[in-house]
């Protein structure tokens, strides 16, 4: 994923055949909030089965590291930098295929995976990641990142976050972001509904991912301002709310 921008380009579906996701109603922007301490979020959702997360942004901060590697990136392989901007959450391939002559994908793809996997100086756990991540169970957790399998491993190792059990990355999905598949994709394999899931999510291509998928939505600001979340509910980070697991399910509350 390539630097953020506040202002996002739309965000191309991550097949090969460069085939778009059924379009999904867009919410209202909504606004930020700041819960008070055991308020319940998503009153008319709750319990959850289990809580989907991004990664980048949402769980780790890995800017300093993707902006360095898709600077150099954008340099060797003759691309404005420009071009590189309002693409987060979209996997490395789809802006490949966006952005260089089909001869030279697969070039493009080794090379930022290449660099960015090298590159994890800088990398830490975002606020209340490492909480949030405790509360749950096996059963109830996965990541669904747009990064490979090497890169979010190395990324999750560089901030000390533990990886859960079913971690979804760009190699075992055909569509990335924005369509669905990886968070549908986590939840079968947690065997759970997704409609009973809760995404966290930093960025527009995973927040329509999730609403695609049927999910209910909790948006951080860490890396795109909340009017630019479709989100059911927007916070800061993680650290302003609390995980609760009971025998019937998942809560989130204000922290």
């Amino acid at each position: 994923m390539p630097p953020r921008a506040t202002t996002q380009q739309p965000a191309p579906a991550g097949a090969p055949d460069g085939t778009a996701p059924e379009p999904v109603e867009a919410a209202a922007p909504p606004d930020e909030v700041s819960p008070s301490a055991g308020e319940l979020l998503h009153p008319g959702r709750v319990p959850f089965a289990a809580v989907l997360f991004d990664m980048d942004g949402t769980l780790v901060d890995s800017t300093p590291s993707v902006e360095r590697c898709w600077a150099r990136w954008a340099q060797e392989m003759g691309i404005d930098a420009e071009q590189l901007l309002g693409w987060h959450g979209v996997p490395a391939r789809a802006i490949a295929q966006a952005l260089l002559p089909a001869d030279r994908v697969e070039e493009g793809v080794a090379r930022i995976t290449e660099l960015e996997t090298q590159d994890t100086e800088g990398i830490r756990a975002l606020p209340g990641a490492l909480a949030a991540l405790a509360a749950l169970p096996a059963a109830r957790a996965a990541i669904a990142t747009s990064c490979t399998r090497p890169l979010a491993l190395a990324r999750l190792g560089a901030a000390g976050v533990e990886a859960p059990a079913v971690l979804v990355t760009a190699d075992d999905v055909v569509r990335g972001k924005p369509d669905p598949e990886p968070f549908l994709l986590a939840a079968q394999r947690l065997g759970v509904d997704p409609a009973r899931c809760l995404v966290v999510e930093d960025a527009p291509a995973g927040v329509a991912a999730a609403r695609a998928a049927g999910c209910a939505t909790l948006g951080v600001t860490t890396t795109t301002a909340a009017d630019g979340l479709a989100a059911d509910v927007v916070v800061r980070d993680l650290g302003r709310v609390r995980v609760l697991v009971a025998e019937d399910g998942v809560r989130v509350v204000g922290a």
